[in-house]
């Protein structure tokens, strides 16, 4: 755990743009959550080391969605709650395929952006995305 915790709060970088396209958003009025798999403890040093932790209204995770996995939409739906935003008018940006499928199953808008993680899910990915891309500057600037 001390290493992830080190190794997230020092070497992780957020994705290409990602920081100036949540600028804009949040300048728009957007209200923007974070939906995560990752504990407290990894995710918030991570979030403040690239700059990002303070754009977001809200920051949840599985933990706090009776550690239901993002397999299900728990999650996602929990998030939309908190914000106050019903799922239809949600887009999610998101890496992974299984995820992807449970935040499309609630109504919810889905980009997908490239992992080299989910290299081999990349064509069902982009059969379900509602856009795809591989950096933040390529983003929809309305929702």
């Amino acid at each position: 755990d001390d290493m992830a915790r080190v190794a997230y709060s020092t070497v992780v970088e957020a994705k290409p743009h990602a920081v100036e396209y949540l600028s804009y958003l949040k300048r728009s009025g957007a209200k923007l959550a974070v939906a995560t798999s990752l504990p407290p403890a990894l995710r918030e040093p991570a979030m403040k080391h690239v700059g990002i932790f303070d754009y977001f209204d809200q920051i949840v995770s599985v933990d706090d969605a009776n550690d239901v996995g993002k397999d299900r939409p728990d999650v996602f739906l929990l998030a939309a709650g908190r914000l106050g935003v019903v799922p239809e008018q949600c887009t999610v940006f998101e890496d992974l395929l299984v995820a992807m499928r449970s935040a499309k199953s609630v109504g919810m808008r889905v980009w997908a952006i490239h992992d080299d993680s989910s290299d081999g899910d990349w064509p069902d990915i982009c059969g379900l995305a509602d856009g795809v891309l591989f950096d933040f500057s390529e983003a929809p600037r309305s929702l």
